[in-house]
């Protein structure tokens, strides 16, 4: 689970491996196109003004959790703007839930989307730990060679990095 940096991988970087390589080697090799993108400015206001009882941005292993609960079961969120990328989300859900468990700690995930007030529980089983280890595997391929070509994808116009990529 380590990259030759010598740490963790975070949950964003999971998440842009799925959607795009080009982004991913970008953003770890701390590229950042993030703070003046419309797209992404609506998400954080979303995840500020949401969910104003939950305790947000939980520090746990490198990575920064949207917010937790513990009932029965300790539940891991993830707050986001749509559902557009969800199998992206799914993998970011999947990679907490499979730090928790090579703790010991048995968690469930919930992908919160606010503005359609849908959620999807995610569980660990031993599909997503395959695929968990084969993105990882994947990362560590991807962030340790030059940078990957950029792939038009439909949803690269509203990538905060399409400027990089495309002009």
């Amino acid at each position: 689970m380590l990259s030759d940096r010598n740490e963790m991988f975070t949950g964003v970087e999971v998440s842009y491996y799925v959607v795009c390589k080009t982004k991913l080697w970008l953003f770890y090799h701390h590229i950042y196109m993030e703070s003046g993108n419309e797209n992404v400015k609506i998400g954080k206001e979303i995840h500020k003004n949401t969910y104003k009882n939950e305790k947000k941005e939980v520090d746990f292993l490198n990575i920064k959790l949207d917010f937790i609960r513990k009932d029965n079961t300790l539940e891991v969120h993830e707050i986001k703007k749509s559902n557009k990328l969800e199998k992206a989300h799914i993998a970011q859900v999947l990679y907490y839930l499979s730090n928790f468990d090579s703790l010991g700690i048995n968690a469930i995930g919930f992908l919160d989307y606010p503005e359609t007030n849908r959620h999807k529980k995610i569980y660990l089983d031993d599909d997503g730990k395959n695929m968990i280890n084969d993105i990882l595997n994947g990362i560590n391929k991807v962030v340790n060679n030059k940078m990957p070509l950029p792939e038009h994808k439909n949803y690269c116009k509203s990538c905060a990095y399409f400027d990089f990529c495309w002009c």
